[in-house]
């Protein structure tokens, strides 16, 4: 069963990684947790996906107060699990502690021009194009 456990000193390690051709569209498990920690006073939740106890991917997201919205910053499965599902599952996880959260009434995210994989799932989860563009990455959003 999939579910987010916080990031900590037990399993921030964890061995996960996108494959060659997604490093151009994702950031690695560093990247995403020192945008955690550049964003800790806006209240970013890093966590770890598992899969009962076997990690399969990390997400991100925190408060952005000048949007009035949470900015789903990075979402990633591991190149060894991917195309089972598992990031739509995750990515409705998140959603969904959002909703329980209710600090804001919509959600942001961007995905990087030619990632078809996440222009995909976050049209099915029902993200919209807003028209912006900020240099190659496409922004979205969602009302919660």
């Amino acid at each position: 069963m999939i579910h987010l456990e916080k990031v900590t000193g037990e399993n921030w390690r964890e061995d996960l990684s996108v494959s060659e051709e997604q490093k151009n569209f994702v950031s690695d498990p560093m990247r995403l947790l020192a945008r955690a920690y550049a964003y800790r006073e806006n209240g970013s939740y890093a966590c770890v996906i598992y899969d009962d106890e076997n990690p399969v991917g990390m997400a991100l997201y925190y408060d952005c107060p000048k949007m009035q919205a949470y900015d789903f910053s990075q979402l990633f499965i591991d190149q060894r699990y991917q195309g089972k599902g598992y990031g739509k599952e995750a990515a409705t996880l998140i959603l969904d502690r959002m909703r329980k959260e209710r600090k804001f009434e919509k959600v942001c995210l961007c995905y990087i021009e030619g990632n078809t994989a996440a222009k995909n799932l976050y049209e099915s989860l029902g993200f919209y194009h807003t028209g912006d563009v900020d240099e190659d990455e496409i922004i979205m959003e969602l009302k919660i």
